[in-house]
């Protein structure tokens, strides 16, 4: 039986949210907190931090919360915005492709925000607990999302509707009412921001996609809702043109089409660096061998081009450079996260020989799909063709457990101690079985500080 906003957010518990959707809450959690370490290496993340530090402080009499990988304490907000930065510096984060975006980039620093301060408060949450509250944030703001682009029209942030996924379990965690969490979810719905996020393609900065501030309007949302603050109702959750995005809530769960990501670069790019790779190995073909290279695939994707980008930010909205990344090296992935790769004389060749090109058929079907194809020319005249492709990590294509944990380890090496990845991987498995004391023990991993915090 489908259940109204307000009752799923009030009613669900550890025991409706179905066993598929919590292996997904478990590989969602480490995934994110991979990239969270490997992120606080970025200026991005690094001015983030010193900005929630010495402008977002704890209140005084406050506890706070720790920002993630870092220790300090800050306000809930402060950590969330931190938080968020600092994984969305680093453009290997889940997503849900029909909403166009990334829930757990903001979800799990804003949730971990509100609940280290309930914890220092007296209040420490149980693995159960943080399982309810990943689950309803993820559906929450999936469902918001395919609700924003629906009604709304433009292509923005996911910022934008995460905010609202988290002011609702935010003010559920801070035991507000069924009028309390509208108030809550209309606030973070007006205040979120519906940053254009075609801009930031076109135009890469360290504005990424939004959630630096969809994450602490979220949080900033739910406290204000508990102080008494009014802005019932969020229109993309309860007015009529978004009914029909939210009549089978609680039946059906829109987590379950969560995709994960091989590649820290813009999913729009994934298919095409997945048919290169593959070609490539098929083929025992070498860089030195390849004459040109023309992409195919849809319209948004186009714009990404960024054949000559000068830092990390214009690689992670890019597909001719990260292709030809994929091309040189073999892999994109830490070692390839460095200033180097922008002066390699054998990257930049290939580039410049790389086509992008639109094809209709592909920005048709390129809804809950991603769509591209990559021809080879080589030198000797052969022609080699990848037909079309989607990405590998959709959930009809699933990195296994094994490729999660590789790409964890990976992200984490040399900045956390072998024996704290292991652990964090440990108890990420099982993190809803988890106690209170034990899951206090999980938030000391995730909070504790980076080897070299900067």
């Amino acid at each position: 039986m489908a259940l109204s906003f307000t009752a799923f957010t009030t009613r669900t518990v550890y025991a409706d949210i179905p066993e598929d959707v919590r292996r997904i809450m478990r590989r969602s959690l480490l995934d994110t907190i991979g990239v969270a370490i490997i992120g606080t290496s970025t200026e991005n993340a690094r001015i983030a931090r010193r900005y929630a530090t010495e402008f977002w402080g704890a209140a005084e009499g406050k506890a706070g919360a720790r920002m993630i990988a870092d220790g300090r304490r800050v306000s809930p907000a402060g950590a969330a915005f931190a938080g968020a930065v600092t994984i969305d510096s680093i453009d290997a984060h889940d997503g849900y492709t029909p909403a166009k975006g990334h829930a757990g980039s903001a979800v799990v620093p804003a949730l971990l925000a509100i609940f280290d301060a309930r914890r220092e408060n007296g209040s420490p949450p149980s693995g159960q607990d943080l399982m309810v509250g990943l689950a309803l944030g993820y559906e929450i703001g999936y469902r918001c999302g395919l609700s924003h682009h629906a009604i709304l029209g433009d292509y923005h942030t996911s910022g934008a509707w995460n905010a609202v996924g988290i002011a609702s379990v935010g003010a559920r965690l801070l035991g507000l009412d069924a009028d309390g969490i509208r108030h809550a979810a209309g606030i973070a719905e007006y205040h979120g921001p519906r940053s254009p996020m075609m801009r930031c393609i076109r135009f890469p900065t360290m504005l990424r996609d939004g959630v630096g501030w969809g994450a602490p309007t979220g949080v900033s949302a739910a406290y204000m809702a508990a102080l008494g603050f009014t802005g019932a109702p969020a229109l993309t959750v309860e007015g009529d043109e978004a009914r029909q995005h939210w009549s089978d809530l609680g039946e059906r769960w829109r987590v379950t089409g969560t995709h994960y990501k091989r590649y820290p670069v813009c999913r729009w790019a994934h298919p095409s660096l997945d048919a290169i790779r593959d070609l490539m190995t098929q083929y025992n073909v070498t860089h030195r061998q390849i004459e040109r290279i023309r992409i195919c695939t849809f319209r948004y994707a186009t714009e990404l081009a960024g054949a000559d980008p000068k830092n990390l930010d214009e690689l992670a909205y890019a597909i001719v450079y990260p292709v030809a990344i994929m091309a040189v090296r073999g892999a994109i992935g830490r070692n390839e996260l460095s200033d180097a790769v922008f002066l390699d004389a054998d990257i930049r060749r290939v580039a410049q020989a790389t086509q992008l090109t639109e094809s209709r058929h592909y920005t048709k079907i390129s809804t809950d799909k991603r769509w591209a194809d990559v021809t080879l020319t080589l030198t000797d005249g052969r022609v080699l063709e990848s037909g079309p492709r989607t990405p590998r990590g959709d959930p009809d294509d699933p990195l296994s457990d094994t490729e999660i944990s590789q790409k964890f380890n990976a992200f984490t090496e040399g900045l956390i101690d072998s024996s704290r990845a292991r652990a964090l991987e440990e108890a990420c498995a099982r993190f809803d079985t988890l106690n209170r004391s034990e899951l206090a023990d999980l938030f000391d991993l995730i909070f504790d500080a980076v080897n070299e915090r900067s």
